[in-house]
């Protein structure tokens, strides 16, 4: 897998959505990685910074009801805390 240092030399080439489709096909190909053939997506939450000429901004999408969306994030929160702490 490329470094995180080569994907910033590549997005800068080739934009933002390039940017963003390259963290959707990282994390498709881990999900595969980790379950095989044997799994169907659910509900998906993105959160996104943006930087813009007005400065950054956060950007967030859930397909799911806000509450089940307010309860996957509290989920990730756990998760990356967990990263951090590894």
């Amino acid at each position: 897998m490329p470094s995180r240092e080569h994907d910033q030399t590549e997005d800068d080439e080739h934009g933002p959505t390039n940017k963003l489709g390259a963290e959707v096909a990282a994390q498709m190909e881990a999900i595969e990685n980790d379950f095989g053939d044997d799994y169907q997506i659910g509900n998906v939450v993105t959160i996104v910074e943006v930087l813009g000429p007005g400065g950054p901004s956060i950007r967030v999408r859930c397909n799911a009801s806000p509450w089940i969306g307010l309860g996957m994030l509290r989920m990730a929160e756990r998760a990356m805390e967990a990263q951090g702490e590894g």
